[in-house]
């Protein structure tokens, strides 16, 4: 299944490691920093998903929040998406950070997202994104939006902020997109129902469809060696 989505172009960030002072304590502080990024990274990881953990169905979500079709889909089929498939337990879904080179916002929008994972709001934060695109997107300078989304969502200000500032969230971003590539990812947005492709900003039937096939797969019996 096909539909409008926006192209990627390629490109890459770089951290650059500081430098300087005693090697005993800038290693101690190093050991300390790194756990305790891992461990927003990891808190991080799994508030990017939702749903029942015995369903049997994912959907993954592949999306850039400054694409205009991520938000038309968000608009117009998201919501059944919770509502006929999430809530009742049928269907996971997770959300993967595809941000394009040519969208300015993308990266620090995603990054400001995964910042309010790392405190159990994603989702709400996701869903505040997309409704304000359109605010955002012409802004040279939208970190003042973000933040004020960010409070609406009820995270702590200063773990956001601080967050959001260390850049910690850009290597599971960066992760994420390399995760897209190898799964062959052109557009945004892209979804797997299962291990079906829908391609762009399908309609709710494309994918009762698609979620129907993959439980009738999922109930099929092995097939005989």
């Amino acid at each position: 299944m096909a539909a409008s989505g926006c192209r990627p172009s390629d490109g890459a960030a770089r951290n650059t490691p500081a430098q300087g002072g005693s090697a005993i304590p800038a290693a101690t502080a190093a050991a300390s920093d790194s756990a305790r990024q891992n461990a927003l990274l990891e808190r991080a990881d799994r508030s990017r998903i939702q749903g029942d953990t015995a369903a049997k169905i994912w959907i993954v979500e592949i999306s850039d929040f400054e694409c205009p079709f991520c938000r038309q889909w968000h608009e117009e089929t998201y919501a059944t998406i919770v509502n006929e498939f999430i809530k009742p337990g049928i269907v996971r879904m997770a959300y993967v950070n595809f941000p394009l080179a040519q969208h300015p916002h993308a990266l620090p929008a995603a990054e400001a997202a995964m910042c309010a994972a790392a405190q159990d709001k994603f989702w709400p934060m996701h869903d505040a994104l997309f409704n304000t695109q359109q605010k955002w997107v012409p802004m040279t300078d939208a970190m003042p939006m973000y933040d004020s989304l960010a409070l609406s969502v009820g995270v702590n200000a200063t773990e956001w902020r601080e967050c959001v500032r260390s850049n910690v969230m850009r290597r599971l971003i960066s992760a994420d997109r390399g995760r897209g590539l190898t799964a062959g990812v052109g557009s945004t947005p892209t979804f797997f129902v299962g291990d079906e492709p829908i391609k762009g900003a399908a309609p709710i039937d494309a994918f009762r469809a698609a979620i129907a096939r993959a439980r009738a797969k999922a109930a099929a019996p092995p097939a005989p060696r």
